[in-house]
């Protein structure tokens, strides 16, 4: 049985057996690897803290026929100040649901395990609308390394400029859409020249400037709001989280 060792997230445990776990991680190169942490549950175990979400630690592997197995752990950055406080554990798992559904094995996304630690990094000291701005900033850019660059400047159908009237975004072709080529029946979310402005900035700006956006809560949850129906278009999958979180928002930004 051989072993290997990788730096790795952790995105999600689910409960195997009466004492073990199954660890999802997000490896530094991006890929998804799926392993067993054996008597994970039990009281005392060895594991301890370093196997929960959002933690970022060194893993010893070992090759098993269908899940290679855990049989060691180093913790790097636990990011314990997002799992003690609701509003950043809530943010944070639109971060680990989205990694869990876009990362795969053996496919590698360098960027991707950057982004992310940038992102939990940002979010420890991050409060009230900067959580908002630091998800909206984190779905545009993890989009973008999933192969669905969104942009927000031009037409994304023929490329005109548009007009502070123009307030319609295709999540087909990730971009807002011009009047003249607006149709009733292209799937669009709502998408008004401030929301577009800010999407902008955030798809440009490091987490630590996401977190500072001078947005307002209003029209941060609109840009969080055209990213949420955009991943949904693009990501076959059900986001539970990304769900919770957007009635979360609903909630405080009216």
């Amino acid at each position: 049985m051989s072993s290997y060792k990788i730096r790795a997230l952790t995105l999600k445990k689910t409960k195997l057996g009466e004492t073990d776990l199954i660890v999802t991680l997000l490896a530094s190169d991006g890929c998804q690897v799926r392993a067993v942490a054996k008597g994970a549950r039990k009281p005392g175990s060895r594991f301890g803290a370093r196997v929960e979400p959002y933690v970022v630690a060194d893993f010893l592997l070992s090759t098993g026929r269908t899940l290679d197995v855990i049989t060691d752990v180093e913790s790097v950055a636990s990011h314990a100040l997002i799992r003690a406080d609701y509003d950043r554990a809530q943010a944070a798992s639109v971060i680990a649901d989205v990694l869990d559904k876009i990362s795969v094995e053996c496919q590698v996304e360098d960027r991707l395990f950057g982004l992310s630690v940038a992102t939990l990094d940002a979010m420890q000291t991050a409060e009230g609308t900067g959580l908002l701005a630091i998800v909206v900033a984190f779905l545009e850019k993890a989009m973008a390394m999933h192969g669905y660059r969104p942009q927000f400047t031009s037409c994304a159908s023929c490329g005109g400029p548009l007009h502070t009237a123009d307030d319609r975004y295709s999540l087909e072709a990730g971009g807002p859409l011009c009047a003249a080529c607006d149709a009733p029946l292209r799937e669009t979310a709502p998408a008004t020249a401030e929301v577009r402005a800010t999407l902008a900035a955030l798809m440009g700006a490091t987490m630590t400037e996401a977190a500072a956006s001078p947005a307002s809560a209003r029209v941060l949850a609109g840009c969080f709001a055209v990213m949420r129906a955009f991943v949904g278009y693009h990501v076959p999958a059900r986001l539970k989280a990304l769900d919770l979180y957007a009635a979360e928002v609903g909630g405080s930004a009216g």
